[in-house]
């Protein structure tokens, strides 16, 4: 939440200088935050689900969460493509730059999420577990996902009206 808040700060001061251009929100950000929310929604119900031990449904849900985190990932590296397709390089202009940045540090904090996601999803599925024990990582976890979608939200709309 600290290095996100610095970000927003230098963000919001640098975008007052002369020099600051705005880049165009390619449509498809809009495709990759509903994937992010959609996301959020899985991981919820499958924690609900480990409270009632539904072990198909837990299943079935880290499965869908995790293939949806992997496509909006892909979806945001599908973004910098086309980006940099169209000339907006992070040396170019330095509302490039925070872009190119503040989806980074995004992005890497879900594979950080991710790490957690694969570690909870294996004990899963090699048995080593107790859905009671599970419940706790399904939780962290899930809290995790629904505090980096508030960030995403944070940063799309800061990048979408400035």
């Amino acid at each position: 939440t600290v290095i996100f808040s610095f970000f927003v700060v230098a963000y919001a001061d640098r975008m007052l200088i002369h020099d600051w251009k705005n880049m165009p929100e390619p449509w498809l950000l809009w495709i990759n935050t509903c994937i992010l929310m959609i996301t959020s929604y899985f991981f919820h119900k499958t924690k609900i689900a480990s409270d009632r031990s539904e072990n198909v449904k837990v299943k079935n849900g880290l499965f869908t969460v995790g293939f949806l985190s992997f496509t909006f990932i892909f979806g945001q590296m599908l973004v910098w493509y086309q980006l940099l397709n169209l000339g907006y390089f992070a040396a170019s202009n330095v509302a490039n730059a925070f872009f190119y940045m503040l989806t980074t540090i995004h992005g890497l904090h879900l594979l950080g999420g991710l790490i957690f996601w694969g570690l909870t999803i294996s004990k899963f599925l090699k048995g080593n577990y107790r859905i009671s024990k599970m419940q706790r990582s399904i939780e962290l976890c899930a809290i995790y996902w629904h505090f980096l979608l508030i960030v995403w939200f944070v940063l799309f709309g800061l990048m979408l009206f400035t």
